[in-house]
């Protein structure tokens, strides 16, 4: 933001702040100075930072604010030179006998003004006119335009004029662009527009590209008598998005991209009105037509002076509060302990205590508070989640995995493989994403060109590399509704001897991969948790993962994520040519599980008998068939004695037959009472035996 030094004191009373003292107020208001020149006219120019929550500092008036409370002046009203000017006295005629206004989008206009001038003269601009746009690196176009720019310096209210004689039916539309509709703009460029851009628009086309720039077709000239003045307020995140869309910035973007409060424009209208009358003669018409939402009401917020003090650390008295609120003009009213703090329209960044209290502290002085020797730190408790994050951090790394952080967009044909069913791939229509515009919906993506980049970089690890990531991933669900939640993803190689890995070391993998997943439930939920945990193999949700080698991962019936074997087409549009298995999980979901629980039973007293079983059973049958039918014998009389079971192996061989595999399993049995005989667990085996024959179809060699 360009200010010159002569234009800001014309504002305060008395008008007689130095370069020096200028510079040394803004910066003392929290306002950085970038650069300052010397012009030829012995004026000073300042290049002023502004950050993005003070729209209110991106004008002249607003900075002259500011330099006011810090300096103990009065801030004037805005006047042409410093001196006041009366308004104009309108005409007879009524604004709406010239031209209509229609407001189609009050969201995302919500408030449009017009006036109407006529019998202007366009010309050239007065000298204090043309001397205040230069000082601030702007140069002077005509009487009526340039009083436009003075007004977007003056109050940070962008405005714009149209020839109302060139306005198709007299009329003014405030609507949304429609697909491919086409707009000369200011600059001379003809702009294709996306529908959902909002204009405006006369009765036949788009007069003007909404809170950025004007139409070239109804352009103020030489030749222009009557005038159509807009003062209006755009919705930010509509003006972004065109702007950035079509690559134009300008004055007035920058401000409405900011915020501009509808309660400012009514003054703001006014005082162009005014200036251009003034300049440029003419006649102002009666009323003004107004067209949106109505008006925000006042914000409120209460102060509390002794929270006040907690926070600062010193006591500052509450007159002295008073007086700096009410210097940056904030109503205030005393009730009970608290202050009652009216915030002006023109600073929308003010909404809670704490925006307050760092209201005084700038007003103030932030070298006024003190600088303790020792600060008092109570020690807390970390919170549970905050645990459970370094928990989860602390158990993958112990199983090998390196944490990474990768970018959260892709190119979209590695997204779309790994977009679930009946989602799709959001993508950004900007050109500075080029190859990679689509945000990613899993991320195994990121992981994956993770690994690329480690395996150029000849990156090895005994076992193979193990990644994992914890952020946002992104899709758009039903009516195009944004689906966005954070994962946890891991990816892991599968070590292999050979040339190309066989199916005992793919199984071999994802086992490794369920060992990992089953390792983050324990230490997360505890053993309780870990109980209720069920794997289902299922038909991939995506077409990066393999079929046949998918399974989903379940807390009771919560589904939490999945894994299972990448497919290779997907591993290979990375530039990978290696199996690897991935999973993906919630991450909300996990850390809900903490702190962990658990169960605790005395060592038992007696020992256990043991018995392996090897069912030959058909190819398609699961690990997950074969516990569920021992865990439903166990829960019954016969099979009483069952206290564990777990997987031993799987083997295949001709001996078998085509589609065959044997699984041998070992069953642990134990009477909590006495010592178990080997016979007497014979009944119950051959109660599992007889179950797998009648339900999994299974065989049993030498029986």
């Amino acid at each position: 933001m360009h200010i010159a030094a002569n234009w800001l004191n014309s504002y305060l009373e008395p008008g007689n702040l130095t370069p020096a003292e200028i510079e040394a107020a803004l910066i003392d208001a929290g306002f950085e100075i970038e650069s300052q020149e010397k012009l030829p006219d012995g004026d000073t120019r300042f290049d002023v930072a502004i950050t993005s929550n003070r729209g209110d500092a991106l004008c002249l008036v607003g900075l002259a604010r500011e330099a006011a409370a810090k300096t103990g002046r009065k801030l004037k009203s805005p006047g042409t030179g410093g001196k006041e000017k009366p308004e104009p006295a309108p005409a007879s005629e009524d604004v709406s006998s010239a031209i209509k206004l229609e407001n189609r989008v009050p969201q995302a206009c919500p408030m449009f003004t017009v006036r109407v001038i006529k019998g202007v003269k366009v010309g050239p601009s007065p000298a204090w006119l043309v001397r205040a746009l230069e000082s601030v690196g702007q140069r002077s176009i005509n009487n009526v335009v340039d009083v436009t720019n003075f007004i977007n310096f003056e109050l940070g209210n962008p405005c714009h004029v149209f020839d109302l004689k060139k306005l198709a039916g007299s009329e003014l539309v405030i609507r949304e662009a429609t697909e491919g509709e086409k707009l000369l703009t200011l600059d001379g460029k003809q702009r294709v527009l996306k529908a959902g851009e909002i204009v405006v628009a006369d009765a036949q086309r788009a007069q003007g590209l909404a809170g950025i720039m004007g139409g070239g077709e109804s352009e103020v000239s030489s030749s222009t008598t009557d005038i159509a003045l807009e003062m209006a307020t755009w919705d930010p995140v509509r003006v972004r998005s065109a702007a950035r869309r079509l690559q134009i910035r300008t004055d007035a973007s920058h401000r409405y991209e900011r915020f501009v409060d509808a309660r400012t424009l009514e003054a703001a209208s006014r005082r162009a009105a005014s200036l251009i009358v003034e300049v440029a003669g003419g006649q102002l018409l009666k009323c003004v037509l107004n067209a949106g939402a109505p008006a925000a009401s006042p914000t409120v917020v209460s102060l509390r002076p002794e929270r006040c003090a907690k926070i600062l650390g010193i006591t500052v008295p509450q007159d002295r509060i008073v007086s700096i609120l009410k210097s940056i003009e904030i109503a205030v009213q005393p009730q009970g302990n608290a202050l009652q703090c009216t915030i002006p329209p023109f600073r929308p960044d003010l909404t809670r205590e704490i925006d307050l209290i760092e209201e005084i502290a700038r007003q103030h002085g932030l070298d006024q508070i003190p600088l303790a020797p020792r600060l008092a730190v109570s020690v807390k408790r970390p919170q549970d989640r905050v645990r459970a994050r370094r928990e989860l951090s602390a158990v993958l790394g112990g199983l090998g995995f390196f944490e990474t952080v990768t970018f959260s967009f892709t190119r979209p044909e590695r997204a779309a493989a790994f977009v679930s069913t009946g989602l799709s791939t959001i993508g950004v229509d900007d050109d500075r994403r080029g190859e990679e515009p689509t945000l990613r919906p899993s991320l195994l993506t990121g992981l994956l060109a993770c690994r690329k980049a480690n395996l150029d970089g000849q990156v090895t690890n005994p076992g193979g590399v193990r990644l994992y990531e914890t952020a946002s991933v992104f899709a758009s669900g039903e009516g195009n509704a944004a689906v966005e939640h954070r994962s946890l993803g891991l990816l892991m190689d599968v070590p292999f001897s050979g040339k190309t890995a066989t199916l005992a070391e793919k199984q071999e993998g994802i086992r490794s991969l369920r060992g990992a997943i089953e390792a983050v439930v324990t230490s997360l939920g505890g053993t309780t948790v870990a109980s209720k945990l069920d794997i289902r193999p299922e038909k991939p949700l995506s077409a990066g993962f393999e079929p046949g080698a998918f399974a989903t991962v379940r807390i009771g019936e919560t589904r939490i994520g999945h894994f299972g074997l990448l497919a290779a087409p997907s591993v290979k549009a990375f530039g990978l040519d290696q199996p690897l298995v991935g999973a993906e999980l919630r991450v909300d979901d996990l850390l809900a599980l903490y702190p962990p629980r658990g169960s605790i039973t005395p060592l038992p007293e007696f020992p256990s008998v043991e018995r392996d079983l090897s069912p030959v059973v058909a190819e398609s049958t699961t690990w997950a068939d074969v516990s569920r039918l021992v865990q439903g014998v166990g829960s019954t009389n016969e099979g009483k004695r069952i206290e564990s079971f777990r997987f031993i192996g799987t083997y295949r061989g001709k001996q078998l037959g085509e589609g065959k595999k044997s699984v041998t399993l070992r069953v642990v049995f134990r009477d909590p009472t006495r010592t178990l005989r080997h016979e007497e667990v014979d009944p119950e085996v051959g109660v599992l035996m007889d179950r797998m024959k009648t339900e999994l179809h299974a065989e049993f060699r030498g029986v």
